[in-house]
């Protein structure tokens, strides 16, 4: 992003809108996001006993459903039909996708998955993927190791609009993996 998406950004999380993205806007940043989402929060938080007792085993396929792609969206070029997700998200994942679609939907159309029975990166637990309690949007402009917001390019409303339903963004939690949001607390 540039210094003056940052400073815009900046400006709405109530920081001084300096263009630097340091530690002050970080938490800023957080505790913005964390305001928006419902209390309380409808998601379990992001260990794994929690994850089982709230979602059942990584990789259940029998808890998944086809969503309706609630917006247009395009999977490697191509239009998809539904999104493979849990079903206990099924609703809130439509509901933050057409709120975003709304604020941006140059970045919401270019979808890049959801269920994927895959452990997270780096490592051998699983992925929220594999619950299909995660969605990935516009990879290309904010991969897993791309910083947000200097690199990357989520755009803020995208987040608000899946904080608003209690969906962590990666971008602004881990400042990296912009692409990336997960229903966990």
């Amino acid at each position: 992003m540039t210094s003056t998406e940052i400073k815009a950004i900046q400006s709405k999380i109530g920081t001084v809108p300096d263009g630097f993205w340091g530690p002050k806007s970080i938490a800023a940043c957080q505790k913005y996001l964390r305001a928006l989402m419902p209390s309380p929060n409808p998601w379990p938080k992001p260990d794994q006993a929690s994850l089982t007792k709230f979602y059942g085993a990584a990789g259940d396929e029998s808890q998944l459903v086809n969503l309706p792609a609630p917006v247009p969206m395009y999977y490697e070029g191509k239009r998809i039909k539904t999104i493979r997700c849990h079903r206990l998200v099924a609703a809130s994942l439509a509901r933050a996708l057409t709120a975003a679609y709304a604020v941006a939907p140059d970045v919401v159309k270019v979808y890049d998955g959801c269920f994927n029975n895959r452990p997270m990166r780096g490592g051998s637990l699983p992925s929220l993927h594999a619950r299909g309690a995660a969605i990935d949007l516009d990879a290309g402009n904010n991969g897993n190791l791309v910083s947000w917001p200097a690199k990357a390019t989520m755009p803020f409303d995208v987040m608000k609009a899946f904080a608003r339903e209690g969906w962590l963004s990666a971008g602004a939690a881990w400042l990296r993996d912009g692409m990336h949001f997960q229903a966990t607390q």
